[in-house]
């Protein structure tokens, strides 16, 4: 999923570029934006898992200490 959103980040980035190239700020904006929510939410789901593998890794390790 969080490649999913990289990919959408880079081609709105690119359609950004390419709107603000022709002038169209209004479009632009919007796929700025689109682009920028893209990318964060692929930080997220990254986040997501390094959080879930080190819970998983912490009870492991409460486990074996018990």
């Amino acid at each position: 999923m969080e490649r999913l959103f990289q990919i959408l980040a880079v081609i709105l980035a690119g359609v950004a570029a390419y709107l603000y190239w022709v002038g169209n700020n209004d479009w632009f904006f919007l796929s700025a934006v689109a682009g920028s929510v893209s990318f964060f939410l692929s930080i997220r789901f990254q986040v997501k898992d390094r959080l879930k593998i080190r819970e998983a890794e912490r009870l492991a390790a409460e486990d074996v200490q018990d």
